[in-house]
């Protein structure tokens, strides 16, 4: 067994001296620190096979029986002066002596074993060098593994390095070669958008064009990716049961009102009902309550899942049922609660997320993971008045491809609720930009901030349509 040692200042290079000396096959014995070098003992794969199983030739892979046993000369010198004693004494004692059967002596303890045994003995050997060097080949391949896995973390930080660093010279480069893409770009940012957003359309933005046109192109496709219900037909007149979900305080109470009052103007105080699951707040149901006084319409109060199933069984001869549900912090254990009772209710209850205009696109994109679910109906944008940008609650609702029923602006009752305009919508960020915004970045500042922005890896970025 020809093992061999290895010293190195770093386990990288004492590896590449191993591969160079036996190969890459080789089989790695034991990896240690000694006087501040990394020692491996190493041996070729062909060693390593020889031990793990003897020769096709060897007499070890084909062990003989030996039959012929050695002799004995203690025994012999034993018996010889027993021969002559017999012989001095008289006929009767020679004639007892010969019928007396002879004892066999005990083999004594230096003498050799027999074939079998020594074979047996060998095979035991073998398979012990055998566990032996299976240990170690496992041990070398997990300290392999553990090499591997720190080399693959060192390439993938340097690669986002190297990432990082290039799409900040292109950036750089851009901004001197192509100044209205840097315009472009500080207007989204001053109305809300996302920068990852903003980097994808400004790489689509077609060549040949001025600040402005590309403004208007990328209010186009902003436009068309923002999906809108064209009228109340699909909601008021077909009618069904849908609930309004979201966090405390974000206006769901106030909406329900307001879309009760759109559906009694349509059809009448007897086709509607309303529910309310809210009864953790101190007077929340009561608020509900005036509302439905005020409309004419009972409001229904439920605590589980088995209330609400009999409450929507008892309800299904109603067009419309509203249900105002309790406001629940998107990162509560409650949330998921609220989403299995509402899909559990034996109805189709199609659920309305609402979203506040003046949460952070950081918390916005946690809310609407948190309520997704099996799948949202739609959204409602809540707080439109108190909003100083509204390009961050845009964003969201157009990379998470949400479908934006109505807009609300105000605590008025019905009139503050409107059907969402895209076109309207979008113009209306552009111009409520924050002055602030556009001037917080430095032109330097500009490439490394777009260079953190990968928009190639985000998959909801590449379902926008730039038409």
């Amino acid at each position: 067994m020809n093992v061999k040692k290895f010293t190195a200042p770093t386990s990288r290079e004492a590896l590449r001296k191993v591969r160079e000396a036996l190969g890459p096959d080789a089989v790695i014995l034991s990896n240690r620190q000694a006087d501040g070098q990394v020692e491996i003992l190493a041996l070729a794969n062909d060693d390593a096979a020889s031990l793990a199983s003897p020769s096709e030739y060897s007499p070890m892979a084909h062990p003989e029986p030996q039959l012929d046993l050695p002799p004995q000369p203690h025994q012999h010198q034993h018996q010889q002066p027993q021969r002559r004693v017999v012989a001095s004494h008289s006929s009767y004692a020679s004639a007892t002596a010969a019928t007396m059967p002879m004892t066999p002596m005990p083999t004594p303890a230096h003498v050799a074993r027999p074939a079998p045994v020594q074979a047996a003995a060998n095979a035991l050997d073998m398979e012990r060098v055998s566990e032996l060097v299976a240990t170690a080949v496992a041990s070398a391949k997990q300290n392999a593994a553990a090499e591997m896995s720190g080399m693959m973390s060192e390439i993938r930080a340097m690669r986002g390095m190297m990432e990082t660093q290039l799409a900040e010279i292109s950036w750089g480069s851009t901004q001197h070669r192509e100044p209205q893409k840097a315009a472009v770009l500080r207007e989204m940012l001053a109305a809300g958008f996302s920068a990852s957003l903003a980097r994808y359309l400004i790489d689509k933005l077609p060549a040949n064009r001025d600040a402005a046109d590309s403004l208007r192109w990328i209010k186009t496709v902003l436009t068309r990716n923002l999906s809108a219900m064209a009228n109340e037909d699909a909601m008021i007149d077909q009618g069904g049961v849908f609930a309004l979900v979201g966090p405390t305080g974000v206006g769901k109470t106030t909406s329900t009102a307001k879309l009760a009052a759109r559906c009694v103007m349509r059809h009448g105080p007897d086709k509607l009902a309303l529910i309310t699951t809210d009864a953790y707040r101190i007077g929340a149901h009561e608020q509900l309550r005036i509302y439905g006084k005020i409309l004419g319409v009972m409001v229904h109060s439920v605590k589980d899942e088995a209330d609400l199933r009999i409450a929507l069984k008892e309800l299904k001869n109603k067009h419309t049922v509203l249900i105002d549900t309790v406001g629940v912090s998107q990162r509560d254990q409650m949330v998921t609660e609220q989403v299995a009772m509402l899909q559990g209710a034996g109805a189709d209850v199609k659920r309305l997320l609402c979203l506040n205009s003046t949460a952070t696109q950081e918390t916005l994109n946690e809310v609407v993971r948190a309520y997704q679910g099996s799948g949202l109906a739609g959204c409602i944008m809540t707080k439109l008045d108190e909003a100083a940008s509204i390009g961050n609650v845009l964003d969201v609702v157009i990379r998470q491809k949400l479908n934006l029923f109505y807009v609300s602006n105000g605590q008025r009752v019905p009139e503050d609720l409107h059907l969402a305009d895209p076109a309207y919508l979008v113009d209306r960020a552009f111009k409520l930009k924050r002055d602030a915004a556009a001037s917080q970045y430095l032109d330097a500042e500009l490439p490394l901030l777009m260079s953190n922005a990968v928009a190639g890896n985000d998959a909801s970025l590449r379902e926008v349509h730039l038409g």
